[in-house]
């Protein structure tokens, strides 16, 4: 599975986060998704390789076209990193309890 930074840099984009509401709800084409988003083809296909490449979205071949859909356990599980992210504990106390005591201290003139 890619990196959280990873997965959240592609869908830090307006345009691809629309795309995977979009897909989380139906599977499309890119077509229908350039309908939808009011893109053209070519620059809806960029979006989704870009998802394809971070793991988020799956193509299938139907006949003649590929339509897209989300890997809906890889975002769990990508929402599950970002879960465990927000338990982290905060170390209480100031920085010089933390170890990190050199910015702390009163520079000399």
């Amino acid at each position: 599975m890619p990196e959280l930074f990873d997965i959240l840099k592609v869908l830090g984009d307006e345009t691809r986060y629309r795309l995977v509401k979009i897909l989380l709800q139906h599977d499309f084409c890119v077509g229908a998704l350039a309908k939808q988003l009011d893109m053209s083809e070519s620059a809806v296909s960029q979006h989704l390789k870009l998802l394809r490449n971070a793991g988020i979205v799956k193509g299938e071949k139907r006949g003649y076209f590929t339509h897209y859909y989300i890997d809906r356990d890889f975002l769990r599980s990508a929402a599950k990193q970002l879960a465990e992210l927000c338990e982290l504990e905060k170390i209480e106390g100031t920085c010089t309890k933390a170890g990190f005591n050199s910015c702390c201290r009163k520079k000399r003139k």
